[in-house]
């Protein structure tokens, strides 16, 4: 069989590393591409990967998500391999919970905006010229997308693209940050979806959800954000081991993603989101104003 290459981002822990493991796992024809920020980190991970699988076929290539101009350097590197990719997966992302500084990156944007959404975006439009003829795209989205209301926040509702990307101080120490990326992640994948759709691409585009893990997306492991989850939603939690099961089942498998646009919800079954994700104003505005945003990288 020929090579699959599988580019994971966020594969250095938690879920990404998780569902890597089980990819690589699978067969040794896939080939694992872990973008990381710290190599030497990366290279403790590789190993636990070929230990876990028996598959040494994994690569490191420097990429911070957080740090736009970081982007393209990784794509003229991954080039240089002359791969084309099975599937990318758009894993990576920053909660923040318990945080309470504003954080703006070197470009001036919020670094949950960029980090869980406008660096993928890039990464996704930079590497779509190499994906194979039936690729598969996932970006791991969240039911947070559509969060259970609080004191603080009783309504969730749109409040435009820039609104987000350059917050307020007070929005920029608000969790809804979080629920918000994850809501650019689904609108992200239904436009690419429509967009691929009307190119006659055979590109497959979907988004996973893991649940809520104790993993390092929660800083500081912020006791009491779960103990509300647990009492509000317990149904929102996820098990790591399942959840990255299955991830990497839908990755590996080409029997079980025939179609894009949908939500995995911790296993291998779609289900629907929630209305607002499905507004077609809001995708485009992101995807314009993201366009935007990268005129100048």
């Amino acid at each position: 069989m020929p090579e699959k290459v599988v580019l994971i981002t966020g594969a250095t822990s938690g879920l990404g590393l998780e569902t890597a493991k089980k990819v690589a796992k699978q067969s040794q024809d896939f080939h694992i591409i872990i973008p990381c920020r710290n190599i030497k980190k990366g290279e403790a991970v590789k190993q636990q990967i070929i230990e876990y699988s028996g598959n040494s076929n994994i690569d490191l290539l420097y990429m911070d998500l957080s740090d736009i101009s970081s982007i393209k350097p990784f794509v003229e590197e991954f080039k240089k391999l002359n791969k084309s990719i099975y599937a990318l997966v758009c894993n990576a992302g920053i909660s923040r919970f318990g945080k309470n500084e504003k954080e703006i990156t070197a470009e001036g944007f919020d670094i949950i905006f960029v980090s869980n959404h406008l660096g993928h975006f890039l990464l996704t439009k930079l590497l779509l010229p190499f994906m194979e003829k039936k690729g598969k795209i996932f970006y791991t989205s969240s039911d947070m997308h559509n969060p259970p209301p609080s004191e603080e926040d009783p309504k969730f509702e749109w409040i435009g693209v820039d609104a987000l990307a350059h917050p307020d101080d007070k929005l920029a120490v608000s969790p809804q940050r979080y629920a918000y990326s994850k809501l650019f992640n689904l609108y992200y994948v239904y436009e690419l979806t429509r967009r691929l759709k009307a190119e006659k691409s055979e590109i497959l585009v979907n988004a996973f959800n893991p649940g809520l893990m104790r993993t390092h997306l929660i800083e500081g492991g912020n006791d009491q954000f779960y103990e509300f989850i647990r009492i509000n939603v317990p149904e929102r939690y996820g098990d790591l081991e399942k959840s990255s099961s299955a991830y990497a089942e839908l990755i590996y498998s080409d029997d079980i993603v025939l179609s894009s646009g949908h939500f995995y919800d911790r296993s291998v079954r779609p289900c629907f989101t929630s209305p607002l994700s499905y507004n077609e104003e809001n995708a485009k505005e992101l995807w314009e104003k993201s366009e935007e945003y990268l005129k100048s990288f």
